[in-house]
């Protein structure tokens, strides 16, 4: 009998189970199993991590596209294609519509302005002429004219040019720098002033190095009943600049266009490759 032992240990048996002291067993909070003793390392257990699945990358949605029904085939794909029908599938082959005389859709003029043009590059031999109706100006180029710089020193504003174009009537006007502050205004009629309207040019840039010119331009629309023969355009040009005005009136006859017959003629060849742009 061992000193100090109130008891003997219980003998073990085969599939017995040991029985320990209350004392030397404890559970742990986690996961309810006995404790290590005192300085032994603790049990490591893995970690596992779920991972998260991310969006298909473009390669692999274009390889689930493909093996989708209707997709092309791959290399190595047996899929069979079949083909329907429409009248297996209790359609019509052919559909039928019928107008009435009163339905017939009618053809605008340009289309059939085209398909003139077409007909005669087929069957003519020859260079192609047509005459446009468009606003022509009644004066040359004021800047090409000789005493240009006499008449600016003169009345501090000039015209210098005017262009037309389907987006109406457009052009440039050059005045000397006697201030900072300056305002351009072309002041036009459509019907022989007895009404007028104004527009605002914008300054542009200096007309030379020195600074002493500035160069100012316009525009202002132009209604389609003016591409009447005969029809006429006025204007005038105001400048004012150091609390006066100035004017450029083409020495009292004012600037004018009128709408004129221009006859165009173009190349059979030239013709045929500017049609392109119209198909």
């Amino acid at each position: 009998m061992s000193k100090g032992s109130g008891s003997a240990p219980l003998p073990s048996t085969p599939g017995s189970r040991k029985l320990v002291p209350r004392s030397l067993s404890c559970l742990s909070d986690m996961d309810r199993r006995p404790c290590r003793p005192p300085g032994c390392d603790p049990r490591l257990r893995p970690i596992i991590q779920r991972r998260s699945r991310s969006l298909p990358t473009s390669p692999e949605r274009r390889a689930k596209a493909a093996g989708a029904p209707g997709a092309a085939c791959g290399a190595g794909c047996n899929r069979q294609v079949r083909v329907r029908f429409a009248d297996a599938l209790g359609l019509e082959l052919a559909q039928v519509k019928v107008f009435n005389a009163g339905d017939d859709p009618s053809v605008p003029l340009h289309v059939l302005s085209r398909l003139a043009i077409n007909s005669d590059l087929c069957c003519s031999s020859q260079d192609l002429e047509f005459t446009l109706q468009c606003l022509v100006p009644d004066f040359s180029p004021p800047i090409e004219t000789p005493g240009f710089g006499e008449r600016l020193a003169r009345q501090l504003v000039c015209l210098e040019r005017v262009t037309c174009s389907d987006l109406g009537i457009s052009g440039t006007v050059r005045v000397r720098n006697v201030a900072f502050e300056k305002q351009v205004t072309v002041r036009y009629t459509f019907s022989g002033w007895r009404s007028a309207h104004e527009a605002v040019a914008r300054w542009r840039g200096p007309a030379g190095a020195e600074g002493t010119e500035d160069i100012f331009a316009f525009g202002f629309p132009v209604p389609p009943f003016l591409l009447e023969l005969g029809s006429q355009v006025h204007f005038a040009l105001r400048y004012g600049v150091a609390g006066a005005e100035y004017w450029d009136n083409n020495d009292g006859r004012d600037y004018s266009l009128t709408c004129r017959s221009h006859a165009l003629h173009m190349p059979r060849g030239e013709c045929e490759e500017s049609w392109i742009h119209f198909i």
